[in-house]
């Protein structure tokens, strides 16, 4: 849901390169897909579903994002979507310093898999920033960019940061109650703001960062003296 968030419906930006998309699928990523030359309006009239499809064959297994560590895993996924799945694997080889030849193969994910996870990815973002930034069409593009792909890289080390050792045969669980979540609410946000779209309504105001920050900031309170009480607990249980 992230990655849809940031892809958003149907463009057609005359200066974007890729053409017309829809979830953030080009005209000639959907050609390669049904085997022939797609029109655009097959590409305005894409399903959720089949764009799902398409992530998940094109661009998630193709980088084997379900082999390397949580957090790690989406910063990779959305580099794949955003810039071709080769260049996110070249990318995330030469933050890892094993050998840069586009193929994710075994010593690319043990690599990835020892390592300082938080670390790999704030590197893969200042990679990533980088290779955008000398783009043509970075000086239309690279406010909306560069938004993306630090919010992406805020949510992967959020994902990281949750992966806990087992201590004492009890798995540790962070009890942050997910409604405290920027990324639920934006989620959630952005599914309204897409479904009232495709029924040619003008959601554009469900985006706004005010709205998701005042419900964020709204349930704080109540989410911290929750996470309290269930880390207490937690730890009794540990110590028995």
């Amino acid at each position: 849901m992230l990655v849809l968030r940031h892809e958003g419906g149907f463009v057609q930006h005359p200066r974007d390169p890729g053409g017309a998309t829809n979830f953030g699928i080009t005209v000639q990523t959907l050609s390669r897909v049904r085997g022939y030359a797609a029109s655009i309006d097959e590409v305005r009239h894409l399903t959720l579903e089949e764009a799902a499809a398409i992530y998940r064959h094109f661009y998630w297994d193709a980088v084997r994002a379900d082999e390397v560590p949580r957090g790690l895993d989406l910063v990779l996924f959305d580099l794949a979507v955003n810039s071709g799945p080769d260049r996110a694997i070249m990318l995330l080889q030469k933050v890892l310093g094993v050998a840069v030849d586009g193929l994710i193969g075994p010593a690319t994910i043990e690599a990835a898999r020892n390592t300082d996870v938080i670390e790999v990815i704030r590197r893969l973002t200042h990679e990533r920033l980088g290779f955008l930034s000398r783009l043509a069409s970075w000086p239309v593009f690279g406010r909306g960019w560069r938004r993306r792909v630090l919010d992406v890289e805020r949510e992967a080390i959020l994902l990281a940061s949750s992966s806990h050792p087992v201590q004492g045969g009890h798995i540790m669980i962070d009890t942050k109650t997910i409604l405290a979540s920027r990324t639920v609410w934006a989620n959630l946000i952005g599914l309204a703001a897409l479904i009232l779209g495709l029924f040619g309504f003008d959601a554009s105001a469900l985006n706004a960062g005010a709205f998701q920050e005042a419900l964020v900031q709204f349930i704080a309170a109540a989410s911290f003296i929750a996470s309290t009480v269930f880390r207490i607990l937690a730890t009794k249980q540990i110590a028995n």
